[in-house]
């Protein structure tokens, strides 16, 4: 059995720096989600379709997992998206249970925007969003 370290000082430091980092980053996000008319969520779900790894689909149970949602709060959630013409749902092909969810050309042409401020920011927040002493406890397998 591995013993941790007791917390110090610096540690309490690194833990409120990165969470208060990372709440920026997202008010960030839902900011510009809502300036592009769209809700934080509707931009989440758009992400999690096309980031996906290995296809340019992701069913309703990807997604519930992804958003760390209930599978109830997610197919509301696609179908608010659907209403507001940013993705489409089709069964799956293996299964007819599964329901597949694409984006739309209005999806795709609205996520493609928010990615790329996104990914400004992040890259604005480069030389701030630095978790030093976490970094060290994720890099040894002692989680944090």
């Amino acid at each position: 059995m591995t013993t941790t370290p007791p917390l110090e000082q610096a540690d309490f430091e690194a833990l409120s720096e990165f969470r208060y980092q990372l709440r920026r980053f997202l008010r960030f996000s839902e900011d510009a989600a809502q300036e592009a008319g769209l809700t934080p969520l509707h931009y989440l779900v758009l992400l999690h379709i096309k980031g996906f790894p290995g296809q340019d689909w992701a069913t309703v149970g990807q997604l519930a997992e992804r958003l760390q949602i209930q599978h109830h709060g997610a197919v509301a959630l696609v179908s608010r998206c659907e209403k507001a013409g940013l993705v489409t749902r089709t069964p799956g092909l293996e299964d007819r249970r599964q329901v597949r969810v694409k984006l739309t050309a209005v999806g795709e042409k609205q996520l493609r925007h928010l990615a790329e401020l996104h990914r400004n920011e992040l890259r604005s927040l480069s030389n701030v969003f630095k978790v030093a002493r976490i970094s060290a406890f994720n890099d040894s397998g002692n989680g944090a």
